[in-house]
């Protein structure tokens, strides 16, 4: 059973969502935020990176940092840029991206039903990145990137959503990356409770990307229930915003690795022990593999198909036979001494969107000495581990379209 709660989001006025709109505030550097920011003061990066705003130097964590977004986000609803529904609602949410499309369903989900393990869970959190977003939370009073969730498709629900856009959407745009997003809302009190009913039918939700905000919103209901004596569990602080989205539509796409150094290696000792796990061919022209436990290398100006070897992984292992396990398992770890591909500074990894051209322009910089393509583990892969109660490995899943930030804002009071 999964309850969901309409809510009085806020959003931006129809003529100014272009300009709100923005990336995650996970996904763009700094520098990405200032350029972007210029000459736009409405962008929503004000709010979720508000350290574009601050002169160069301040910390992130800095207590200036959560004040700024607030005082932003309330400037914003001052100048009338953002607006606060008169009365709860849901909303549905299309991202197309060429001839992908999906549809979301923007609701409120309890915090207790994460606290009770009905919302599922595939990856670990860090303790410094859950601090970071349990102070945004709390000083902006603001839920202000959706968390995206992903249930079990039905025909029902599918059948609700159809009905509901054929309507006229209450905001289209494209955004400067080719991505068109669509809103609908859902005020009508009739199609809100047939949600809530269907939803009632649905076992469990399942956190695709926004692990962090999850955990830090919880964060911040347990912070609000000790303050509060007349905490009755109703209260706006023990919801937190997501969109849910029907498991059949969304795709996880490629995460692949650069590394720094070879350890010491030279690339024929390297190539001699990446031997040992894997068959090695040369001169491979894919560059991105073509199925599981194939990998692309790119090496010395010149890419190589690794293949997992029989018997180098346990066929039986749900997490072992994730393909990014086996390349941390049977090389990252023990041929170039990466331990811990989370917190190790001589890795880091690129989203699929980014391309075979860019592992090979971080490479050829000198930045980077070899690259690893991956293919992309998939979405019934993330649920099964999720439902056996285990974590993927850190950085194992990339979910494209992203959710843009300021197109919803939920308010914790």
């Amino acid at each position: 059973m999964s309850v969901i709660v309409p809510f009085r989001a806020i959003r931006p006025q129809k003529r100014f969502v272009e300009e709100v709109a923005s990336y995650p505030y996970d996904i763009v550097s700094l520098k990405e935020a200032r350029r972007t920011v210029k000459g736009n003061p409405r962008s929503f990066l004000h709010v979720v990176r508000s350290e574009v705003d601050l002169p160069s130097g301040v910390d992130a964590h800095d207590d200036m940092v959560y004040k700024t977004a607030k005082e932003n986000l309330d400037r914003l609803l001052n100048e009338g840029i953002l607006f606060q529904e008169s009365q709860p609602c849901f909303y549905i949410y299309r991202q197309k991206a060429g001839e992908h499309e999906q549809y979301g369903i923007v609701v409120g989900v309890s915090i207790y039903e994460y606290e009770s393990g009905h919302i599922k869970k595939h990856e670990l959190t860090m303790a410094n990145k859950k601090a970071d977003r349990t102070k945004h939370i709390d000083v902006v009073n603001a839920h202000t990137g959706p968390v995206l969730l992903i249930y079990k498709a039905g025909d029902s629900i599918d059948r609700m959503v159809e009905k509901i856009i054929n309507a006229r959407p209450d905001c289209d745009f494209i955004a400067d990356d080719g991505i068109s997003h669509t809103v609908w809302v859902v005020d009508d009190k009739k199609d809100i409770e047939e949600l809530k009913d269907e939803f009632l039918k649905v076992d469990s939700l399942y956190i695709a990307d926004g692990h962090h905000r999850v955990a830090s919103a919880a964060a911040v209901a347990g912070i609000r229930r000790g303050k509060n004596p007349n905490h009755k569990g109703d209260e706006e602080y023990n919801n937190m915003m997501v969109v849910l989205f029907p498991h059949n539509q969304l795709k996880i796409m490629d995460y692949n690795r650069v590394i720094k150094d070879l350890n010491g290696l030279n690339e024929k000792e390297f190539l001699s022990k990446v031997g040992e796990k894997f068959l090695v061919v040369d001169n491979f022209g894919g560059r991105p593999p073509g199925r599981l436990h194939e990998f692309g290398m790119y090496l010395g100006g010149r890419w190589y198909k690794l293949k997992a070897k029989e018997g180098s992984y346990d066929k039986n292992d749900i997490v072992g036979t994730l393909d990014v396990s086996i390349l941390q398992d049977n090389l990252l770890k023990p041929v170039l001494g990466i331990d811990d591909p989370g917190s190790d500074g001589r890795i880091d990894f690129i989203g699929g969107t980014a391309g075979m051209e860019k592992l090979e322009e971080l490479v050829k910089s000198g930045e980077f000495v070899v690259a690893f393509s991956l293919y992309p583990s998939s979405v019934t892969q993330m649920m099964d581990i999720a439902d056996a109660g285990k974590v993927m490995p850190p950085k194992s899943t990339w979910f494209e379209p992203k959710l843009r930030s300021g197109l919803f804002v939920h308010l914790l009071e």
